[in-house]
């Protein structure tokens, strides 16, 4: 299968490109940054990956999340409607419609994102979800949590850092529990839907079939670095507190980060492992993340 990627060269684009061509798969990568790109109407399917991420400094001009993660889009799924491609999968995010969650994330939650980049991936999902697909075309939206795995950097990275340093984890207070998303389990899910002609078409999220917290996390992390737990249980308050000087002084605990670190947020893949029809995904939220941590090690 001939399959167009944007976004080849950034972290999910590299493993996925990476795990189709194992699989026997000719992988085209499109840069959205040149200007007179075109597509390559002889593959059977796009994989829209290329976006402006969410800058926790919050320091981006709004306009700029539009102009890439819906403009973009935009222009590029009407050459996906007038051309014999027959899938298109646009990666979204979960934080297209909600930035806080209180008990599960599912497919039918009605949108709410507050900030610029989920606005902007809303507008492109609501854009794409408008115009009618010709037969024999398939449009998937990919609503991955946060994905992590070699060579991946963020939050996770900065916790290794923490953990391995010894510094004590001080906020083992906040009891919260998060989805995870192996790049092992998006191949595996992104490898199933093109191959499989039956899956319709539709909005779907990915992540993995368990949740842990912050404090499990730095549990694993111990384990993997054959440190010592050290979980201390501070006030609250005093934390949050530090944070919004953080936000003044630009210091890396500020309250995005802090917010990232200790909220909870459950994403369901229920519906996507029913389509497929299996009852669990590869890998487990543990196993992909000491795979992901043990590469911190060789950096």
């Amino acid at each position: 299968m001939k399959i167009t990627i944007t976004g080849a060269s950034g972290f999910v684009g590299q493993h996925l490109s990476k795990h189709l061509k194992e699989q026997g798969n000719t992988v085209v990568p499109l840069s959205l940054r040149n200007e007179d790109w075109s597509l390559d109407e002889n593959t059977e399917a796009i994989i829209h990956l290329a976006g402006k991420a969410h800058d926790t400094n919050n320091t981006s001009d709004p306009a700029s999340y539009f102009k890439i993660n819906r403009d973009l889009t935009i222009t590029l799924f009407d050459q996906f409607l007038a051309s014999d491609i027959r899938d298109f999968f646009y990666f979204s995010s979960v934080k297209a419609v909600a930035d806080t969650v209180e008990v599960i994330l599912e497919e039918n939650v009605v949108a709410n994102p507050q900030t610029p980049y989920g606005k902007s991936k809303l507008e492109a999902e609501d854009y794409l979800l408008s115009k009618k697909l010709p037969a024999g075309k398939r449009l998937f939206i990919i609503r991955p949590c946060m994905i992590h795995g070699p060579g991946n950097k963020g939050n996770l990275n900065l916790l290794y850092k923490v953990v391995e340093k010894g510094i004590p984890w001080p906020l083992a207070v906040f009891k919260n529990q998060r989805s995870f998303l192996s790049i092992d389990n998006l191949n595996f899910l992104i490898l199933k839907m093109l191959r499989n002609k039956d899956i319709p078409s539709g909005v779907y999220q990915f992540a993995d079939d368990e949740r842990l917290s912050t404090s499990d996390l730095v549990k694993i992390i111990a384990k993997v670095s054959g440190k010592k737990e050290n979980l201390w249980k501070l006030n609250a308050k005093l934390i949050s507190g530090c944070a919004k000087i953080g936000d003044v002084l630009k210091l890396p605990l500020n309250s995005e980060r802090l917010k990232k670190l200790t909220e909870s947020y459950v994403v369901s893949n229920a519906k996507i492992k029913a389509v497929l029809g299996i009852t669990q995904l590869p890998i487990s939220a543990e196993h992909g993340l000491e795979k992901t941590i043990k590469s911190f090690q060789k950096q």
